[in-house]
């Protein structure tokens, strides 16, 4: 049945223009496989929008690049939250910067869109690392249905495990969640560089940020393993519920001793145990969770047939973007069967 989705997109960053391009790119293939159309009617910024109940133009939008504004549809000092109601939407697709105290404002779009019978999809991860079971009540009561595949490891299919693994209980998680400070780690082991010029060399090369704290102190690890144990292990924890060590105070000796003993020291995100825990942590050399640059592996420890490992980029706008259109599909077909 064909099914045309009016959805859209706040947050015109890296991750959401690389979402435009993928919905341009892959448009035939979507109505093919899928019967599905996907109208994009009105695109967010924090100083407007772009507005058009029939469907934006991408092509038209994308080839004005920064200059947007400039598009007729463009409409000046109108708010997400405000006209989130007013638009006849199925889908509100949220990809926002992450305010890692508050979540917002990312946080109240979710909770407008839900509370308006309108189904979501993040890459935004703080709504969800600390209001995971008011999010999750709230959609239950609206009949709603809520995606944030990116918001952990990116296009790496991690949250989607917990339905390919109906029938195996997983028990436990051991991960490396963040690109940046994996990279400082194997730089460190690889090169004998001390920490700091690791940093600087991450942060040359655009994988780490300028205030690199979140990464490399471990809250964005942290953030993303109470997501992963809410959604795998179905707990109900935040972000305060994690005890997090960073990798600042690990030095080149410290690199060095692992290795004589024939390890490495990993920055780890682990459950287990009912306990959260980011921290470094010495690995054996042939542990599947040593691997190099800016990767993200995850280790799902099962009840009947052990370990479960898959690996993968991490972060970046065309992988969150996919895992966004991943979600988008995935909604379109559990509303198909209903």
């Amino acid at each position: 049945m064909k099914m045309k989705i009016n959805c859209c997109l706040i947050g015109k960053g890296n991750v959401g223009s690389c979402l435009l391009e993928l919905i341009e790119e892959k448009k035939e293939a979507l109505k093919h496989y899928y019967d599905l159309e996907i109208g994009l009617i009105a695109i967010f910024e924090f100083d407007g929008a772009l507005i058009n109940q029939e469907g934006l133009d991408l092509s038209e939008i994308r080839k004005l690049g920064k200059d947007f504004r400039e598009s007729q549809y463009w409409k000046s000092d109108i708010t997400a939250i405000d006209y989130i109601p007013k638009l006849n939407l199925d889908i509100c697709i949220e990809t926002t910067p992450t305010n890692p105290k508050t979540g917002e404002p990312a946080l109240s779009h979710i909770i407008k869109a839900i509370e308006h019978n309108i189904d979501v999809i993040a890459s935004n991860k703080g709504p969800f690392y600390l209001k995971y079971k008011e999010i999750h009540k709230l959609a239950n009561k609206n009949h709603c249905i809520v995606k944030y595949e990116a918001t952990v490891a990116s296009c790496v299919p991690t949250l989607s495990m917990k339905q390919n693994l109906l029938a195996n209980e997983i028990i436990s998680i051991r991960a490396i969640l963040n690109g940046t400070s994996n990279y400082i780690l194997s730089r460190m082991s690889s090169e004998g560089v001390d920490f700091s010029l690791a940093l600087k060399e991450a942060q040359e090369l655009g994988y780490a940020e300028a205030d690199p704290t979140l990464d490399i102190e471990g809250y964005d690890a942290a953030g993303k393993i109470v997501i992963l144990a809410n959604e795998i292990l179905h707990w109900d924890l935040t972000i305060d519920d994690v005890k997090i060590n960073g990798i600042s105070k690990i030095t080149p000796q410290a690199i060095d001793l692992a290795k004589s003993d024939g390890f490495v020291i990993k920055h780890l995100a682990i459950a287990e145990n009912n306990r959260l825990i980011v921290e470094p942590r010495i690995i054996e050399k042939d542990s599947p969770l040593n691997i190099s640059g800016t990767l993200n592996v995850i280790e799902f420890q099962t009840k009947r047939a052990g370990p479960i490992v898959i690996m993968g980029r991490g972060a970046g706008g065309y992988e969150a973007a996919s895992a966004i259109l991943n979600d988008l599909v995935s909604i379109k077909l559990s509303r198909q069967k209903t």
